[in-house]
């Protein structure tokens, strides 16, 4: 497989479904996303679906990667010219969203639950030598508090709320994007900014994720 052009596609098929900025899409194009996939399914590294990465988890789709992380760089306190500032991730998985975040960020904490999923992204992360990329094993419910404050916080889960940690450890001027369970049971994309005055929430499209959990396993 010539990953580097198949991986151009993708990128240009993220550019038609409305990916505009340009960091983004770059990030996209040099992450090798088969990596972070089993051998089996490297062939289908590149397509617009989620893939099983094992332990009833799977690695999200190239262009909801993609929505989410344009959404984090949208924040105001993103805006500062150069490699932005601090992101927390919740869920890291195979790892691969923390590795397009390391391309456009200064920082990324990214927390995993499960102790093995935790192992093996550390595995597959390790030849890429990202120093910018911090693994915790822990409870993502409640982020890193020693990284905080963020500028940008993802999460790969979605629960009924969002955990309080986040919103605290979110600085003014971030924003925190992740997936909320609605009152039918269905998740949406909800965007919270952190302004002097407040939180301004703004539910969007309808996603799919795993559930959010608490505990480590």
């Amino acid at each position: 497989m010539d990953s580097d052009a198949v991986r151009q596609r993708m990128v240009r098929r993220l550019a038609d479904a409305g990916i505009r900025r340009v960091e983004v899409l770059q990030a996209m194009g040099s992450v090798p996303r088969h990596l972070f996939v089993e051998t089996a399914l490297a062939a289908q590294a590149y397509e617009e679906t989620s893939l099983p990465i094992g332990w009833g988890q799977t690695i999200s789709k190239p262009a909801v990667v993609a929505r989410m992380v344009d959404l984090v760089l949208g924040a105001p306190g993103m805006q500062t010219p150069g490699k932005l500032a601090r992101v927390l991730e919740i869920g890291t998985g195979c790892g691969y969203q923390a590795a397009v975040l390391a391309q456009l960020v200064r920082e990324v904490y990214t927390v995993e639950r499960l102790r093995a999923m935790h192992e093996r992204a550390r595995d597959r992360l390790r030849p890429l030598r990202l120093a910018n990329v911090h693994l915790i094993l822990g409870d993502g419910m409640l982020g890193y508090a020693p990284g905080a404050p963020y500028a940008g916080i993802i999460a790969a889960a979605g629960g009924a709320q969002l955990p309080a940690a986040w919103c605290e450890q979110l600085a003014v001027g971030g924003r925190l994007v992740a997936p909320v369970v609605g009152a039918g049971g269905a998740q949406a994309l909800m965007v919270v900014d952190r302004t002097a005055q407040g939180f301004v929430q703004n539910v969007l499209e309808a996603v799919h994720f795993v559930p959010l959990k608490s505990g480590v396993a």
